[in-house]
């Protein structure tokens, strides 16, 4: 097995059931986009509801920040490293944040809602677009961290990762506060070709992204979790139901004088009314 970065990568059977694990959960996720009646949108919480996720959103980052500050201080004092040297080098954030701001200047470029509402709904699927990849990726690699922290490092993992996936689970939440938000098949089936990609990059080891096909197939994954976002926010398509009808009276004439048929002379009076459509008085006279 390859120890290098953060994780150490999978190897042997290990590599063949994840594989397996994320083709099945991907055929899941397409299976329910293809079943499901969609679109679908969330149910948007009360005054009190978008409170408590933003307090919840809040304290789960602050949480984390104390929680990593005392992981990186035990890694420092535990190998005898300086903050920079512990830290590996991250060759994909710069195409992270590339795509956060993408997916931000797409949503509110779109030409409704209002301006306020747009913008508010760009930076919560700006910052939740990492999180459809991260936290299926966290739970992935949570168990193969390295180089373990002594003398614990179960609690030192678990120190990390929870309040991370609290980070990621609550900042998900967020999404239910935007009224543009829409679940369309596009979104499963976005969200399970990144699954799709996640089976092919364990096969190779699910390796950290130091060689160029890991590499590659982090940045492919990353794409298509943030494609997976703006499916979120894709405008609504006139159904079929909602197309402009032709005018019945112009294009649809019944020939035998129903109803909607134009009178005709020999049709008394009270039957011209009843086939005019008209229920209310008409005037009479000689």
């Amino acid at each position: 097995m390859t120890q290098y970065g953060t994780w150490v990568s999978y190897g042997g059977d290990a590599r063949t059931w994840l594989a397996i694990g994320l083709l099945a959960v991907a055929g899941g996720v397409t299976l329910a986009g293809i079943r499901l009646p969609l679109p679908v949108r969330a149910t948007r919480p009360g005054p009190a509801g978008r409170i408590a996720m933003i307090l919840a959103w809040v304290a789960s980052i602050a949480a984390f920040l104390v929680c990593l500050t005392i992981y990186i201080r035990q890694y420092i004092h535990a190998y005898d490293l300086s903050a920079a040297a512990a830290a590996p080098k991250d060759r994909i954030a710069p195409i992270t944040l590339l795509a956060v701001a993408v997916v931000f200047v797409i949503i509110i470029s779109r030409s409704s809602p209002g301006f306020g509402t747009r913008l508010a709904s760009g930076a919560i699927g700006a910052i939740a677009a990492p999180m459809i990849f991260e936290l299926p990726f966290d739970l992935i690699v949570m168990a193969r961290t390295y180089p373990p922290i002594p003398p614990d490092p179960a609690l030192y993992r678990a120190l990390f990762f929870v309040p991370l996936f609290l980070i990621e689970i609550t900042t998900l939440l967020l999404l239910r506060l935007s009224p543009m938000v829409r679940l369309t098949r596009a979104t499963f089936f976005s969200f399970a070709l990144m699954l799709g990609v996640f089976a092919v990059w364990a096969l190779s080891g699910f390796g950290y992204p130091s060689a160029p096909l890991p590499t590659a197939l982090n940045i492919a994954s990353k794409i298509l979790a943030f494609v997976t976002a703006l499916t979120l926010f894709l405008p609504q398509r006139p159904t079929p139901e909602q197309a402009p009808q032709p005018d019945s009276n112009e294009h649809a004439q019944p020939a035998n004088g129903g109803y909607g048929a134009a009178p005709t002379e020999h049709q008394p009076r009270e039957e011209q009314r009843f086939a005019g459509g008209r229920l209310g008085p008409v005037a009479t006279g000689a």
